[in-house]
């Protein structure tokens, strides 16, 4: 008998601990988008860590900017960046408010909203493919970066909110290399994801963007 996911919001310890620790705990987690068209729920089943200043790859590497002052807390808000001039991504910040660390969300289940998801995702061919990588995630639950800094602990009436759901057993997490990412960054093995999860993305190495001559 499968247990019925735990719907339960997790409270923002959750998310005030070491990235390393949360990142992994997050699958298996359900994700709610409230919109104004009705909420879209979605299994995380795939993640990667950025621990700050202490993460060549991580966008706060350098130290605090306008564009990543979310990621030094308050532990649990949502940090959403803009990349390549086309996609949005979006993160669960984590560790204590002062330090610089997020969750990249790099896919996920649908399974609340799926038609609502299918609308902005009008390329899906099916409902596995909705959230499968980290930009068609922010796409299918309509995030961008008016959403950056909205606090998923904020109670039953916010934006963004985080159910129990029903967390992974350590056997059934893999973790490797995180994807795309370049230099000394690319050598941690942070990406987690769910074994055999038809919507974990495929892992892509970094490939050096060519120079316009």
């Amino acid at each position: 008998m499968i247990a019925t996911p735990d719907r339960t919001p997790l409270p923002r310890t959750f998310f005030d601990r070491p990235v390393l620790d949360v990142a992994p705990d997050l699958l298996g987690r359900v994700l709610v988008r409230s919109t104004p068209d009705g909420p879209i729920a979605l299994r995380l089943t795939e993640v990667e860590a950025y621990d700050g200043q202490n993460d060549p790859g991580s966008h706060a590497y350098r130290g605090r900017t306008p564009r990543n002052d979310v990621m030094f807390g308050p532990p649990g808000h949502v940090y959403v960046y803009f990349t390549y001039g086309m996609w949005h991504c979006m993160n669960l910040v984590c560790g204590p408010e002062g330090t610089a660390s997020a969750v990249l969300l790099r896919a996920g289940e649908i399974v609340e909203g799926a038609e609502l998801a299918h609308t902005r995702r009008l390329s899906a061919r099916n409902d596995k493919e909705l959230a499968k990588g980290p930009a068609r995630l922010a796409t299918a639950l309509d995030v961008d970066r008016a959403l950056d800094g909205e606090d998923a602990c904020a109670g039953p009436d916010a934006v963004f909110s985080v159910l129990s759901g029903t967390p992974v057993p350590s056997d059934q997490v893999h973790n490797g290399p995180r994807t795309g990412v370049a230099g000394d960054g690319g050598v941690h093995p942070w990406r987690f994801w769910i074994v055999n999860d038809p919507t974990v993305s495929p892992y892509r190495a970094h490939v050096p963007r060519r120079r316009r001559t």
